[in-house]
């Protein structure tokens, strides 16, 4: 296997410089979306699906909607009225389960399993909006309640906005980070992966707890991807397309990388939420995605919290910009208390345990009852599901679990 390098920044660099032109207004909207991923996205498809006469603006700073990426999720994660919506995608679908491996055991696990790249998510929401509702290019210079001011001066007016931006790192959370480098590969022969293996860990570990992810998309065609939950934000893209080549020939898997992509996601252990969104707030503007803290703090999933937002700004589209902002920062609260237990156990992940010893929290938790697997997933981990997975005698030392617990971790900033 040959990787090699593609654009992966889902907002790279304008092509060219801004033009010099005087401030302009376009003509208003009814809701305005600044950035054009998942969450952004999902809540545009959202609102034509309930209201297709509303008028949209959804403004993105890179070269497609999407940007470049794979989102895979398994069929309980979802919300309902959620498989609905993604029901508009093309997708990857594994209706027998997955797999993980550990150095100790493997299991089957038989979940149904979904993913979806980004190009096939940018092509539906081409269809879905009118091709003037769409601002690619197009970097957002300020926003405020009544609308966007983009880069070059214009101005786009409306009744509400939502700031579906990604995440910036930040003093005021802390964790760690879930660091990789993806790419899809058509082999010369059949790789003979017959369902996705979720986790494979049993690699060298290196640089925190690591594992690689496999997804058969075809006879010949397999997505893998080398992650790592490391203590910085640091991706060494020569040295992880290294060690992903390496996996990859053991397993026979020879031929030519289609794209890759990278990616650096926060995992949650702590912090002052109250202060992170208020230091990145603009009064009247709701936040949505992982701007608006809607991830799961342990495994960095976004997709199901992408789909539950989406799904609650449809249903509530007429709402004044004001009411829509305080309806969403409600939602965060109640979702920043309801995860704190997925906030303790990632404080274990990263303060209990030795970097090359991390493997054995995962190697434990998925010995448990599927139901439980299933739900923590989902975010929705009942009173027993958090009985069974903290009882028993810990993989990591007890004293410093409690060291772990008592503490927040390590503030969410930029590497030096």
């Amino acid at each position: 296997v040959t990787m090699h390098s593609v654009a992966c920044n889902p907002h790279p660099a304008l092509s060219s410089p801004p033009r010099a032109l005087q401030p302009q207004t376009m003509s208003g909207c009814d809701i305005a979306i600044a950035g054009g991923g998942l969450s952004g996205g999902l809540i545009a498809l959202a609102l034509k699906g309930a209201r297709p006469k509303l008028k949209l603006a959804l403004v993105d700073a890179g070269v497609t909607l999407g940007g470049n990426h794979r989102w895979s999720w398994f069929a309980s994660d979802l919300p309902p009225g959620g498989e609905e919506l993604l029901a508009a995608f093309p997708q990857a679908e594994w209706n027998d389960g997955y797999e993980v491996r550990f150095p100790a055991y493997r299991r089957k696990l038989a979940t149904p399993y979904r993913s979806l790249a980004s190009a096939d998510f940018h092509a539906v929401l081409r269809n879905a909006l009118s091709p003037h509702e769409i601002r690619l290019h197009t970097r957002v210079a300020a926003l405020d309640a009544r609308g966007l001011t983009l880069e070059d001066g214009e101005r786009i007016d409306a009744r509400a906005v939502i700031d579906c931006r990604g995440f910036r790192p930040t003093p005021h959370l802390a964790g760690g980070w879930q660091v990789f480098l993806g790419g899809h590969i058509r082999t010369q022969e059949p790789h003979g992966l017959e369902r996705p293996i979720i986790m494979d860990a049993t690699v060298e570990q290196v640089g925190g707890y690591r594992f690689v992810y496999c997804l058969p998309l075809g006879p010949n065609e397999v997505f893998v991807e080398d992650t790592y939950y490391a203590d910085t934000p640091t991706l060494d893209r020569d040295t992880l397309a290294e060690r992903l080549i390496t996996y990859c020939k053991r397993r026979g898997w020879i031929g030519e990388v289609l794209a890759e992509e990278t990616g650096v996601l926060p995992v949650v252990t702590g912090g002052d939420f109250a202060a992170w969104r208020a230091s990145q707030k603009a009064e009247g503007v709701a936040l949505a995605g992982v701007r608006g803290g809607f991830w799961n703090p342990l495994t960095s999933y976004t997709l199901p919290h992408a789909v539950e937002i989406a799904l609650l700004v449809a249903k509530n589209a007429d709402l004044p910009g004001e009411a829509m902002a305080s309806l969403l920062s409600d939602k965060a609260r109640e979702h920043w208390r309801a995860t704190r237990f997925y906030r303790m156990l990632a404080r274990m992940l990263f303060g209990a345990a030795e970097p090359r010893q991390r493997y054995r929290v995962l190697e434990r938790f998925y010995r448990l009852p599927r139901p439980t697997v299933e739900r923590l997933y989902a975010g929705r981990s009942t009173v027993a599901d958090r009985r069974r997975i903290l009882c028993g005698k810990p993989p990591v030392p007890v004293t410093r679990a409690i060291t772990a617990l008592l503490g927040q971790g390590r503030p969410l900033e930029a590497a030096a």
